[in-house]
C-alpha cells in the first residue's frame, strides 16, 4: 500500500486540475495515490482525469455527484488506503519536495500531523510574492482561531488512523469547514506541526467562497463552538489577529471602502498588542484600511491584491 493517499475534490476543474496532477508526478517521493473525487462536473475534468489515470495507474477516478468539497474530502479519506491522508485542491500546486519532507517527518510516530508554507499567486506559481508563516512548536486551537497557519487543505496531511478519529468534516458547514475539523483534531490531542519549508502554491480567486466576509464569520462562529467543547476560548489577541486577517482580504477583494477599517478598529478594540504582532503587518494593514477610504476603488484594489 502507499506511503500517502492524496485526496483530491474536483468540480468543473478542467482548467487546472492537470498542472495539480503533474505536481503530484514531480514529487521526489514517488510512493503515493491519488483519489480524485469528481463532484458532478459539467466540463472536462472527469475526462482530463480518466486520461491521467490511464499513464499513471497511482492516479484514480470516483465520482460523489453534487455533495460539496467537504463530502467529497470525507469520501476519499474513507477510501484511502495510504497510513498518511493528504488534501490538495483541483487548482493548487505542491512543490516537488514535499512528500520527502512529510515522509522523514512522519517518521516520528509522534506526530499525527504535518504542514508547511504556502505561496499565493493568481495565474503562474513564479510569480508569487506573498508567503505564509510557520509558528514553532504543536498547532494550538488558539492559533486556529486567529490567523490560521494551515491556510487551506492543500497544505495539511494526517495520520489515516487519526483522521477517523477525528470523524472528518462537518457536512453541515459551508464555510470554515476546514477550520472547525482543524480544531476538533487538535482538540482530541493529535500533534500537528509546522515546517518552515515552501510546499503548497495556493491559486487565488476573487470569486471563491472564501471572498464572502461575513459568512467566514458565521463559520468561525461555529468553530468558537466546538473549541469551547475542548475548553478553549478565543483570547483578545486571536479575535485581534482574526479581524486583521479580515481587513487584509476585504483590501484585496475591494468592495465596501469602510469594511477593512471597520474589522481593523474590531481588532484593535480586542487587543492592539494583538493587531499589531508582527508591527510591520498590523501598521501596513491600518495604513491600508485608512487609505482605502479616499484611493480610487481600482487604484485601492490593484494596490492591495
Amino acid at each position: 500500500m502507499p506511503s500517502f493517499s492524496i485526496v483530491i475534490p474536483c468540480f468543473n476543474a478542467e482548467s487546472t486540475i492537470l498542472q495539480t496532477l503533474e505536481s503530484l508526478k514531480a514529487q521526489s517521493f514517488s510512493d503515493w495515490e491519488a483519489i480524485c473525487v469528481d463532484d458532478g462536473s459539467g466540463d472536462g475534468t472527469r475526462d482530463l482525469i480518466s486520461a491521467a489515470a490511464l499513464v499513471d495507474p497511482r492516479v484514480r477516478l470516483v465520482g460523489n455527484p453534487g455533495k460539496g468539497p467537504s463530502h467529497a474530502r470525507n469520501f476519499g479519506a474513507a477510501l484511502a488506503v495510504g497510513e498518511m491522508i493528504a488534501f490538495c485542491d483541483a487548482d493548487d500546486i505542491w512543490m516537488p519536495g514535499k512528500l520527502a519532507e512529510l515522509a522523514a517527518i512522519f517518521a516520528d510516530r509522534k506526530i499525527d500531523g504535518a504542514y508547511g508554507r504556502i505561496g499565493f499567486f493568481n495565474r503562474d506559481p513564479r510569480d508569487a510574492t506573498v508567503f505564509s508563516t510557520v509558528p514553532e512548536g504543536v498547532l494550538t486551537v488558539d492559533q486556529l482561531l486567529g490567523e490560521n497557519p494551515v491556510c487551506t487543505m492543500s497544505n495539511i496531511t494526517v495520520r489515516r488512523d487519526v483522521f477517523r478519529q477525528s470523524r472528518g468534516f462537518d457536512l453541515t458547514m459551508v464555510h470554515n469547514e476546514d477550520l472547525e475539523w482543524l480544531i476538533r483534531l487538535v482538540g482530541i490531542g493529535a500533534q500537528v506541526v509546522g515546517v518552515p519549508t515552501l510546499h503548497t502554491m495556493y491559486r487565488t480567486s476573487v470569486g471563491g467562497l472564501s471572498t464572502d466576509l461575513e459568512a467566514m464569520l458565521g463559520g468561525r462562529s461555529r468553530a468558537i463552538e466546538t473549541a469551547a467543547r475542548f475548553g478553549v476560548r478565543p483570547s483578545g489577541r486571536s479575535h485581534a489577529i482574526h479581524h486583521r486577517y479580515l481587513a487584509r482580504r476585504a483590501l484585496r477583494l475591494g468592495g465596501a471602502r469602510t469594511l477593512a477599517l471597520r474589522h481593523a478598529i474590531i481588532g484593535l478594540a480586542h487587543s492592539p498588542a494583538g493587531f499589531f504582532s508582527p508591527l510591520r503587518r498590523g501598521a501596513l494593514t491600518l495604513i491600508g484600511a485608512c487609505a482605502s477610504l479616499v484611493l480610487p476603488q481600482n487604484t485601492s484594489r490593484s494596490l492591495f491584491s
